[in-house]
């Protein structure tokens, strides 16, 4: 069942309420053209003080700057703990991009250093874990251990896809991560996909008819 309150900013409401074990579950990745999803859970199990807290939101509205300093003080707290999943653009062509997504969430709470008592997901579908799943629509936004897992993911997945920009220049995967701009979609035509593409995707799949139709 999906939950959805209002908050200014995040709060540990949700986990107080649950008790126990509570990890925060986010991914990130569903639109971009280029490169895997990759979700993480993030754990307090007692708490999030004040100043850490007040780092936290929601990853969508931190800047760069912002997400790399919450990131950063999350990692270095010692009260958070910390798993991430991915799928791979393979599995993403397999399985459809939902699907590869719960996949990426189920492995990141599989790596947990101990199975949580509840598992709070962003969204509305939830994935099949081994504990009790509550999902919280605008979780990002309203529960500080999901928005602890939004900041992780898309850190960690730009740095990777920062990773892969020097081994295929040209699309700026450094600083689009992927997403469908128009530098990226020019440098697809101008290129043609790279096997991180996602064949069923938007611009990937309009130039791969245009090819077969040219051929």
């Amino acid at each position: 069942m999906a939950v959805c309150y209002s908050a200014e900013v995040p709060t540990f409401r949700l986990e107080k309420q649950a008790g126990g074990r509570v990890a925060g579950v986010d991914e990130v990745g569903r639109g971009p053209l280029a490169g895997p999803v990759l979700a993480a859970a993030v754990v307090f199990p007692t708490g999030v003080p004040r100043r850490l807290a007040a780092l936290i939101d929601d990853s969508k509205k931190l800047t760069a700057e912002e997400r790399l300093v919450a990131f950063e003080a999350i990692r270095a707290s010692g009260r958070a703990e910390i798993a991430v999943g991915a799928a791979s653009v393979m599995e993403i062509g397999r399985l459809n991009i939902l699907h590869a997504a719960l996949l990426a969430m189920r492995r990141a709470v599989a790596r947990l250093p101990a199975p949580p008592d509840l598992a709070l997901v962003d969204g509305n579908r939830p994935p099949a874990l081994g504990c009790p799943v509550r999902c919280v629509v605008g979780g990002d936004a309203l529960s500080l251990s999901i928005a602890a897992a939004s900041i992780i993911a898309k850190v960690l997945r730009d740095r990777a896809m920062a990773r892969l920009s020097v081994r295929f220049p040209g699309y700026g995967w450094h600083e689009n991560a992927g997403y469908s701009t128009p530098a990226h979609r020019a440098a697809l035509a101008a290129l043609g996909p790279t096997i991180h593409h996602r064949p069923e995707f938007g611009a990937v799949r309009q130039l791969s008819l245009l090819l077969v139709q040219a051929d």
